[in-house]
């Protein structure tokens, strides 16, 4: 009788270790998978993000924020980069326009008089590669895109 229940016992064992054998790499490749849709979520927002700081920026009273010789569509552009670099996305992989958002093929110049209260668009984008865990094919590749419509105008602070 004792040899019977240490056989069954074993048994049982082996049975547990070819369940877990098969459920396993289901279980691996599922996390594997919530990690990377997480990343890709996670990255959306932050190009969402950076369109709207950088949009917000064109909005607020630009005096004393700008270098001396640089516009302020390139202080946008290069303050959206510069925040998404700061958090993992490699600098050289980000692409930011600015466009009017009644004719998108024209580039926006935030600093134009003419452009005073009209609709802009901040568009960012990246490839997916540059942001993804795992390698990605060029076949493969796409790009994320993060984009808010503003309107150009400037609120001062009053004291």
């Amino acid at each position: 009788m004792l040899s019977y229940s240490l056989s069954k016992k074993t048994n049982q064992r082996g049975v547990v270790a070819v369940e877990f054998a098969i459920v396993a790499p289901v279980l691996v490749a599922m996390m594997l998978g919530m990690m990377t849709l997480n990343r890709t979520f996670e990255s959306q927002t932050l190009l969402e993000t950076a369109a709207r700081e950088g949009a917000r920026f064109a909005s607020m009273d630009r005096d004393g924020l700008v270098a001396e010789g640089q516009s302020a569509t390139d202080k946008l552009k290069a303050d959206v980069k510069n925040f998404l670099a700061s958090n993992g996305i490699p600098h050289e992989s980000i692409e930011v326009q600015v466009k009017d958002f009644e004719d998108p093929t024209l580039d926006f110049d935030v600093d134009d008089p003419a452009n005073d209260l009209k609709l802009f668009e901040v568009s960012v984008s990246v490839d997916y590669s540059a942001v993804s865990y795992t390698p990605v094919t060029s076949g493969s590749d796409y790009a994320l895109t993060g984009s808010v419509v503003f309107r150009n105008g400037r609120a001062t602070l009053s004291d």
